[in-house]
């Protein structure tokens, strides 16, 4: 699947999700409902496509520098809330997720982060992005079963990256943090 064509649909869902698409900490969040029925409309084969393409964005968030800002605003973050986060913050769209890669830094800027350093109500990270989009797949037909299958499949040869990339520095010495995360630093600090 293009990837114009995989932000336009995730962009769709936002849309249809409205002013409450970015925060994945609501017990009714409208967010993973609104995406999955945006792929309910495609064909099986195209949703197949779809999580194959969000394997590929989320792997190139697999960087040192993000998933430090991560752990700094979710308190802590191993590999599994790794995943979860990167989930979350490609659900965010296009500008916010490139700008996050980027500059993990810029995501001081994102009311939800603002949210979550005061202790109150937010969160960037999703459980998963696997569960709307086999949802899609078993409405648009495929077969239930079929779904991790045909995925494996689209994704066979490609060889998973073992490390994140980018620099990394220990996340519990605050002056290193301060250095490279200045502004969610500044957030976080107690």
């Amino acid at each position: 699947m293009d990837i114009n064509e995989w932000w336009g649909l995730v962009e769709r869902a936002r849309e249809a999700a409205g002013d409450r698409a970015d925060d994945r900490d609501a017990p009714d969040d409208p967010l993973p409902d609104a995406l999955t029925d945006v792929l309910a409309a495609l064909e099986p084969a195209r949703i197949v496509d779809f999580a194959v393409t969000a394997h590929e964005v989320t792997a190139s968030a697999y960087r040192w520098p993000l998933w430090n800002a991560a752990y700094l605003i979710e308190g802590g973050c191993g590999d599994d809330g790794f995943m979860d986060f990167r989930d979350g913050l490609a659900l965010l769209g296009r500008d916010v997720f490139t700008r996050a890669v980027a500059d993990p830094d810029s995501l001081a800027e994102l009311p939800v982060v603002v949210r979550m350093s005061r202790d109150e109500r937010g969160w960037i990270g999703y459980e998963t992005l696997e569960g709307p989009v086999r949802e899609a797949y078993a409405r648009a037909g495929g077969a239930a079963d079929g779904f991790h299958a045909a995925v494996e499949t689209a994704l066979d040869g490609r060889i998973p990256t073992r490390e994140p990339g980018g620099e990394t520095w220990d996340v519990e010495d605050a002056e290193a943090t301060r250095h490279h995360l200045p502004r969610l630093a500044a957030l976080f600090e107690e």
